[in-house]
């Protein structure tokens, strides 16, 4: 595959409905590189260009990016941030998250996502790519990061248009439009100036996209029939499992979570020994925690098999909370009724500083 910045597969029906009607909302997922928190973030240029562009247009921002979280977890928060908010438009960015994982889970995580965003009535869909500098390599080689790669496999399937942000951006430090410490001074995340630059690729491809004439579409003339799957074992039937079928034995509460925005509920203890346990129909299981250096660790077994310790991994940048982190158990057992046991433990290392056990989902893989 060739080095290209925009490809344009896609018409964006949904999205000239919405200003033809005069009402659009637009979504946004991703990690830190996207999250809303930082207001100069590229999601900001790329509305303010909306809002300029059509003035009319009453426009809604639902922008569900969350820092250091990777689209294993968006496929369980699709419905919950971008189908239930009706959102017309949304862009993915997981490149960089993604990049640490095994190629079959990411590549089952994304197209999971992706196809439950096209299911729930065809909503227009951008996946973009930022830049980590695990990618410097391949790019100055041309050649694509594999990361990119696999996403654009997924995005030809499914007819879906791609911009390179990254590579945008890596060409204006190639014709000394811009010092790369003013793009990453760390070599991920952007500053003001590299968000804008990163904002004027998505610009660009709306201008071109947006301006053609013939594209113009009715409300009724729209149609989509979905490709089948390039994996089967994608996660597009997944759902969360209610605490309330939870069963625990010593101090444990459920708790209204008001400390992370995405988070509703936790359920929680600090007790050492605590346990819980569950059963669920499924070939998969992913459990997600408000998780910090204060965290506690746990053991568990999957129907009575034997006991594993969990030992996860505290980066120096985490703090004692606050790390919507998602652990993944397996996605591709056998289909049918299956049993969690989990008891909590200290962890016993220096980085293990408390013993807050914060579940904040039990997520199932159909």
């Amino acid at each position: 595959m060739t080095l290209s910045i925009w490809n344009h597969r896609s018409n964006l029906h949904r999205t000239r409905r919405g200003i033809q009607e005069g009402r659009l909302t637009v979504g946004f997922i991703g990690g830190s590189i996207t999250d809303a928190r930082p207001r100069h973030n590229w999601p900001e240029p790329v509305i303010a260009w909306f809002t300029e562009q059509y003035p009319e247009l009453r426009i809604t921002v639902e922008n569900a990016a969350i820092g250091a979280t990777g689209s294993d977890l968006a496929a369980f928060r699709a419905k919950r941030d971008l189908i239930d908010t009706n959102c017309d438009l949304v862009f993915i960015e997981y490149a960089v998250n993604d990049e640490g994982e095994p190629t079959l889970k990411r590549n089952r995580s994304r197209e999971g996502l992706i196809r439950q965003l096209l299911a729930d009535g065809q909503r227009d869909i951008v996946i973009v790519y930022t830049y980590s500098q695990n990618m410097y390599n391949a790019i100055t080689q041309g050649l694509v990061p594999d990361t990119i790669n696999e996403f654009e496999r997924i995005a030809e399937h499914y007819e879906l248009s791609s911009v390179w942000m990254g590579l945008y951006t890596f060409e204006e430090v190639k014709k000394g439009k811009l010092r790369f410490e003013e793009w990453l001074p760390d070599g991920l995340h952007p500053t003001s100036r590299g968000s804008l630059s990163y904002g004027q690729s998505v610009i660009a491809y709306l201008q071109k996209e947006l301006s053609h004439a013939d594209h113009a579409v009715e409300a009724d003339q729209v149609s989509y029939l979905i490709p089948k799957p390039l994996d089967t074992q994608c996660w597009d039937d997944v759902f969360d499992l209610s605490f309330h079928h939870i069963h625990t034995r010593g101090s444990w509460a459920i708790r209204r979570w008001p400390h992370l925005e995405w988070i509703d509920q936790v359920l929680e203890t600090s007790a050492i020994g605590a346990e819980l346990s569950f059963s669920f129909e499924g070939r998969g299981l992913v459990l997600g925690f408000d998780f910090g250096r204060s965290s506690a660790e746990f053991r568990y077994r999957i129907d009575d098999g034997e006991w594993q310790v969990m030992e996860r991994e505290r980066p120096s940048w985490v703090q004692d909370d606050g790390w919507y982190r998602l652990n993944c158990f397996g996605d591709d057992w056998v289909s049918g009724r299956h049993r969690f046991e989990l008891e909590v433990i200290h962890g016993n290392r220096p980085e293990c500083t408390g013993t807050n056990f914060r579940l904040a989902k039990v997520g199932i893989i159909r």
